[in-house]
Formats: C-alpha cells, structure tokens, sequence
C-alpha cells in the first residue's frame, strides 16, 4: 500500500511539471510572438532593423498576410532552426524582400505554416517590408500558381529565378506526425499593372 501511494504520489508530480512546462513553453510562444510584432513595428516607424529581443540574432524583414485564410504573420531573417522557432523566416539563399528574383520563405508545418494546407491555386499573398530607398514601407501582392509537393532533394523551385516569384517552403506531411519526408512548396507571381511595388507607408497603422 505505502508502495502504491508513492507511485501515485510520484505521477501526480511528473503530471504537474509536465503540465507546467506546456504552459510555460506556451506563454513563451506567446510573449516571443508579441516581441516580433513590435519589433517589426518599430522597424517600420524607425526605418532600421530591431532585434525582437536584445540578445536576438534575428529580426523582423516582411510581413506576409493571406487575406483568405485570415494569415498574418512576421517574418523574421534567417531560416536557422533557432529562428524558425520564432515565426517564418527568410533564406538567404533566395533573393531579399523587394529584390528582383526568386523570395523564399519557410515555417513549421506545425505551427507558422500549418495554414497552407488550405491554400489554393488563385490565392493572394501580399508581402511588406521596409525599404528606404523607396520611401517608407512597401507591399507586393502575389498569386499562387502552383502548389507542389516534393523529395527534399528536389531544389529546383529554391533556385534563383530571371522572373520575380516567392516561393514558400515547408515539411510534409502537416501535423505533428512523427515523419515529414517530404516538402510542401507554394509558388506565387506577383500581380498588378506593371507588377509594381505600392508604398504603404501612409497606411501603415499597426
């Protein structure tokens, strides 16, 4: 009996650090996603790059919003592990925001990128980011015109491009399932009269 109390005594124990590290790991999350999102607003009002946090190898470079899913999220610069943790990122073997060519972003399956599994062929993607040479805050609209899933060895749609393109990148299967071998690629051209980028500044309010 007294072997039985200690077990007893014992899971309710593991159960409680385990429920107090999902809370904890959850109001992380979201305390990490409210530092992006101000960092990136202070990015824009300052017109330089801010750190999210003070000891951050990172910062906030474009904002990507699907209008149809209700998407919106930062993205932040380098698509290192640490980073992805945080939100979308960039590679930086793809072109950068705003740049003519091929602009790549990836997110977790799980997590920042789950919502492309309801992403359609005709979709708008718009992207923002800070450019000063160009006077402020800037925004280009895409349209998908190609979802694929492919072997992580096939690269091809990472490559550089002559024409401009974003290209969105992340692990498949969605879900947390114990395996994803393979990658789930999205690929939109921009759309608008001459494909031109529109300044936003002035309408940049949050």
């Amino acid at each position: 009996m007294k072997a039985l109390r200690i077990v007893c005594a014992l899971l309710l124990i593991t159960g409680a650090c385990l429920s107090g590290r999902a809370l904890y790991m959850h109001a992380k999350a979201e305390l990490a996603g409210i530092l992006v999102r101000r960092a990136w607003q202070q990015s824009v009002q300052s017109g330089k790059a801010q750190p999210p946090w003070p000891w951050a190898d990172t910062h906030p470079v474009a904002r990507i919003r699907i209008q149809r899913l209700g998407y919106d999220e930062i993205v932040l610069e380098g698509a290192s592990p640490r980073t992805l943790a945080f939100g979308p990122a960039h590679l930086l073997n793809g072109t950068a925001p705003g740049e003519p060519g091929n602009l790549v972003l990836a997110g977790h399956r799980t997590s920042w990128f789950r919502p492309l599994e309801n992403i359609t062929q005709g979709d708008t993607i718009q992207i923002q980011w800070f450019d000063s040479r160009r006077g402020g805050l800037q925004e280009r609209t895409y349209t998908v015109n190609m979802i694929s899933v492919v072997e992580p060895q096939d690269t091809a749609l990472l490559a550089p491009t002559a024409d401009d393109a974003l290209t969105l990148i992340t692990c498949y299967p969605f879900g947390r399932g114990p395996r994803s071998p393979q990658r789930y690629i999205v690929r939109a051209s921009p759309i608008g009269p001459g494909q031109q980028l529109r300044n936003v500044t002035a309408a940049f309010n949050h």
